[in-house]
C-alpha cells in the first residue's frame, strides 16, 4: 500500500507570510519591523522587501526615534512594501500579483501597489487601522479595484514588532 502524503504542511497563504514576516527580522527599526512577499499567479516569489533606510544610507546617521521634524524617521525609511517593488527586477511582472505584508499598508504604499498593478493584498497586523493615512489606503485600495484581506492562516513562528 503506497504511503500518504503529509496533510499537516504549509498553505500558500501561509507560507508567503512567513516569508514576509521571516524579512521583516532584517529591518533595524528598534519599534516596527515589516516585511512584505510578492507572489505571482503561479505562487512565484517575484521580490521581497523590508523597512529600512534607502541604499547606501549609513543606517547610523540617522535617527530611528518618532522624534520631531528631521528628527523623525519617518522622513528617511523606505516602507517594506515599496522595497519590494523597487527590488523587481521586471516592473511588468508585477501585474496582477498578490502581496503579503505583516502591516497594513500606508496610503503612499498603496499608490505604489496601484500603479504596479498589483491586485490582492494580504496583511497580518492593522494597528493603524483608525489613522488617516490607513483610511485612505482603504479609499486608494477600493477605487483602484485591489482586494485587501486580514491573514487568517496558521501563526508562523516568526515574530516580529
Amino acid at each position: 500500500m503506497a504511503e500518504l502524503h503529509r496533510t499537516d504542511n504549509l498553505k500558500w497563504d501561509e507560507y508567503f507570510m512567513g516569508i514576509a514576516k521571516l524579512s521583516a527580522l532584517r529591518s533595524k527599526d528598534p519599534s516596527t519591523q515589516v516585511g512584505a512577499c510578492i507572489v505571482d499567479g503561479n505562487h512565484k516569489v517575484v521580490s521581497i522587501g523590508y523597512n529600512g533606510m534607502p541604499r547606501g544610507i549609513d543606517d547610523d546617521t540617522i535617527p530611528w526615534g518618532h522624534g520631531e521634524g528631521l528628527d523623525s524617521k519617518y522622513l528617511y525609511v523606505c516602507h517594506a512594501e515599496f522595497n519590494a517593488i523597487l527590488n523587481t527586477r521586471d516592473g511588468s511582472a508585477l501585474k496582477d500579483c498578490t502581496i503579503y505584508v505583516t502591516l497594513f499598508p500606508c496610503n503612499e504604499c498603496a499608490k505604489a501597489i496601484v500603479q504596479v498593478g498589483i491586485k490582492r493584498v494580504i496583511f497580518a497586523d492593522d494597528k493603524y487601522h483608525d489613522n488617516v493615512e490607513e483610511q485612505a489606503s482603504r479609499r486608494i485600495l477600493d477605487m483602484a479595484g485591489v482586494s485587501y484581506s486580514r491573514y487568517t492562516g496558521r501563526g508562523i513562528d516568526v515574530k516580529v514588532k
